[in-house]
């Protein structure tokens, strides 16, 4: 047993060092949709607040309103997506969903241009968004179970993680230099261009896919109310998928609560330039480089549960450095250093948290599994988001900071301390009565 473990994690390492043609061209295709939308959303990234703040002159709690509603709304609209996905091909729903998130934010220059730009459409702009960010994750878990085997889920993983920690070094940083001399309406467009790409490199994917079976209860075209809740009863049922759900919406929330405040600290009360708080956020990004390209090879030499485990330990732990940053340049470097830490440990779990989840979840269950993921992530965030706005109006910004530092370092305690083994490739057991893979698998975000 230990033999056959230790050779199918040795053949997902070989696999993630192996070439770029192994993944395959239809692999390739979604790569690059993600690449352009993953770019295209840090480009605009802070857009909408910046417009609220600039162009239509509202005040902080309009804006913290706009970020908090958006995501929350949204989660709520998404709810029926899930059940609705799952009996669905998922390519058009991917597609329509990208076309969807164009539009909407196309509407933003256009509205700008005619002079006609309302708080109530950048509102109902980040909802719409929201839920057809939640419809396009739901969809593409699932697609691309069926575009790569079982064993290179988590190369495909580890490229996605890649990915999305270069552009978010590269994003904000180019973002920020266009708003400076274009204006954020400009990031806009750019944001809005990368969902068209993403769109036209998932209808570019020519290979067939195979046909739905929807999950026990979704059959037919009746909705039931109970089918809604059916991803969470199944996560929370699961004890392989419990602790990492509520492990890493906790995380995601109380790490996403700190980042205004962290701006408010850092270019507020220490005075820090814009370049210092960007270079500060944009540089550790390369960590998550690092740790997505360690992942395969630290599973192989320590296997799939003791990494999970150790890596979302120990991006636990680094939230408390931001509480001790002081003015000028040392403090800087200490921003710099306590988050390429937390971001290198990040890169690790990603990517393998990612993949575990995949393997365990059965086909037929990944669109509302992965719906009621995003879900509960998303209104965590906003609502965490919100109560710490509250917080550190009443105890203050470091000191808030501080709290939700002190609450990550519990984070742990949620997770298991076994997984189960990687599985060996197509060979891997079912269970028969519902086709669940016996095997492992944050993400995506």
């Amino acid at each position: 047993m230990r033999s056959a473990t230790k050779s199918a994690a040795k053949g997902t390492a070989q696999s993630a060092t192996g070439g770029r043609q192994r993944l395959g061209r239809p692999f390739g295709w979604l790569w690059s949709a993600y690449a352009a939308s993953t770019l295209g959303t840090w480009l605009g990234f802070g857009a909408l607040p910046l417009i609220a703040l600039q162009v239509l002159h509202v005040g902080p709690a309009a804006v913290s309103g706009l970020a908090a509603a958006g995501l929350a709304v949204g989660a709520v609209l998404a709810l029926p997506l899930g059940p609705w996905v799952e009996g669905r091909p998922k390519k058009p729903v991917m597609v329509a969903a990208d076309l969807v998130r164009f539009a909407a934010l196309c509407s933003i220059p256009v509205a700008f241009g005619l002079g006609v730009l309302t708080y109530s459409q950048l509102l109902l702009v980040s909802v719409v968004s929201a839920a057809a960010n939640i419809a396009f994750t739901s969809g593409s878990g699932a697609y691309l179970k069926t575009l790569v085997r079982p064993g290179q889920l988590l190369v495909a993983n580890g490229r996605f993680e890649s990915t999305t920690w270069t552009a978010t070094a590269v994003g904000p940083t180019l973002g920020g230099a266009a708003i400076s001399l274009i204006g954020p309406a400009v990031t806009v467009v750019a944001n809005a261009v990368g969902f068209l790409l993403s769109a036209a490199g998932i209808l570019a994917i020519r290979q067939r896919e195979p046909g739905t079976v929807p999950a026990a209860g979704a059959r037919g075209s009746r909705l039931r109310a109970a089918d809604l809740f059916d991803g969470w009863r199944f996560i929370l049922a699961d004890p392989e998928l419990r602790p990492l759900f509520l492990n890493t919406v906790a995380v995601n929330a109380l790490i996403m609560a700190t980042e205004p405040l962290c701006a408010v600290l850092f270019l507020g009360d220490l005075g820090w330039a814009a370049w210092q708080y960007g270079l500060a956020f944009g540089l550790p990004c390369v960590g998550g480089l690092i740790g997505a390209q360690a992942a395969p090879r630290l599973q192989t030499r320590f296997g799939r549960a003791r990494v999970l485990l150790w890596s979302g330990v120990l991006r636990s732990v680094w939230l408390m450095g931001l509480v001790l940053v002081t003015p000028g340049a040392a403090g800087v470097v200490l921003v710099i250093l306590v988050e390429l830490g937390l971001i290198a440990c990040m890169g690790v779990f990603n990517p393998l948290f990612a993949t575990h989840r995949l393997e365990h979840v059965p086909a037929e269950r990944v669109a509302r599994v992965l719906t009621a993921w995003t879900v509960s992530s998303t209104a965590a965030i906003a609502v965490l988001t919100a109560a710490w706005g509250v917080l550190a109006a009443v105890i203050g910004t470091r000191a808030a900071i501080g709290a939700a530092a002190l609450l990550l370092l519990t984070t742990p305690f949620l997770l298991r301390r076994r997984v189960p083994a990687a599985p060996d490739g197509p060979g891997m057991r079912g269970d028969g009565a519902r086709g669940t893979v016996e095997a492992c698998q944050d993400i995506r975000p």
